[in-house]
């Protein structure tokens, strides 16, 4: 630690009068020097006013320099201080044994002082290096955590803004996006120790899967609107070029992710998009997927999307109750959806009857409070 006058600070450990004098009028000059005369009182300083550097005698009665440095290592407070062994002992066992202990230098007594100060300033010059390398990590650190959360930020933005493409043309594709996100997530930690999806799930930031849910109608941007937003039901044909929108959004998202190699969440986003209206039984559209080639996002995607749907109301329908949409979902266990999600759907039956009610025209941030994420929200008002 500097002193008042911005000298380092040494602590000279030496049972023996004769060697502190020569070293304190040597170094005196030079830095700010404090000493112990065992090892006991070093420990203490040390505790009260950590030096820069420290001198140490081996050989003192009671605890001996080894056993000093020892304890001076275990503490991450002191571990860093640069520690000289000054000794008489030649051997080279004790040279070895020094440094292994964690001691910058070794010098044997009798020293020439010249040497000790040359030493001295070379290991100074190294700890402030060291601290100064130390403090650029830290500030680096700092702005990269900026840097990514700005560039999270930004992506949540965007992410946000495609999603609100489709709820431009569908009025009533905002809650049911918001909802159909925690439904998702509901699902992926509910599924994340079964046996069957722990290997996917495991390796996915539920956060993730959710915000990448909420871009499953993004192709609906290419559907034209006289049949989007007719106020009755579809007829077959219009209901065919409704079905284009899980084409339309691979093609946006698949596009994105062959310009970005590698994001994973834009991968997972396009099986949503593509994947969410296949069924179990091979039936579903666009590709008449089956089983577990239907990806796992895309399946859970399916329930989410189902239940939401059944339990809204429509211009051409009245709303099902929870009830009885857990009872249309069990119906289609098989057949329209993977049995193994929809055993975790029941699971989450009074779960998802909240999230559909308590998300009912309110804003994330009313939902969220002051939670970091939706996972975190999540878990503990729903811990599954």
């Amino acid at each position: 630690m500097k002193s008042e006058e911005g000298r380092s600070s040494v602590l000279i450990v030496d049972d023996t009068d004769i060697n502190v004098d020569i070293l304190v009028d040597a170094l005196g000059g030079l830095y700010d020097i404090k000493v112990a005369m065992d090892g006991e009182s070093a420990l203490e300083l040390v505790k009260q006013n950590p030096p820069d550097i420290i001198l140490l005698d081996v050989v003192m009665p009671g605890m001996s320099g080894y056993d000093v440095c020892i304890e001076l290592k275990s503490d991450p407070k002191t571990s860093d201080i640069p520690v000289i062994f000054l000794t008489a002992m030649t051997d080279i066992n004790d040279k070895a044994r020094g440094f292994d202990l964690g001691a910058v230098d070794y010098m044997v007594k009798p020293f020439d002082i010249r040497e000790v100060q040359a030493r001295i300033d070379v290991h100074l010059s190294l700890l402030n290096a060291k601290k100064a390398l130390k403090q650029q990590n830290e500030l680096l650190e700092i702005k990269v955590k900026e840097r990514t959360q700005e560039l999270s930020v930004t992506q949540s933005v965007i992410i946000e803004a495609m999603a609100s493409l489709a709820e431009t043309r569908d009025q009533e594709t905002g809650d049911h996006v918001m909802r159909t996100r925690f439904y998702v997530q509901l699902l992926a930690v509910k599924l994340a120790s079964h046996p069957k999806f722990e290997n996917f799930l495991r390796q996915q930031d539920p956060d993730d899967l959710g915000t990448a849910a909420t871009l499953h109608d993004i192709g609906k941007v290419g559907v034209p609107d006289h049949i989007l937003l007719k106020p009755a039901r579809l007829t077959p044909e219009e209901f065919e070029e409704v079905k284009k929108h899980t084409i339309y959004g691979h093609n946006i998202l698949n596009k994105l992710a062959h310009r970005l190699p590698g994001n994973s969440f834009l991968k997972l986003a396009d099986d949503i998009a593509w994947s969410h209206h296949e069924k179990w039984n091979g039936f579903g559209y666009p590709r008449g997927l089956k089983g577990d080639d239907i990806p796992i996002p895309g399946r859970l995607m399916a329930i989410a999307d189902v239940y939401d749907a059944i339990i809204s109301p429509r211009v051409y329908k009245g709303p099902m109750t929870n009830g009885e949409a857990v009872e249309f979902i069990l119906s289609q266990s098989g057949t329209h959806f993977d049995p193994d999600v929809v055993a975790a759907f029941v699971e989450l039956e009074d779960t998802f009857n909240f999230v559909a009610n308590e998300l009912t025209g309110a804003s994330m941030e009313e939902v969220f409070g002051s939670k970091a994420s939706l996972s975190e929200w999540l878990g503990e008002k729903f811990p599954v």
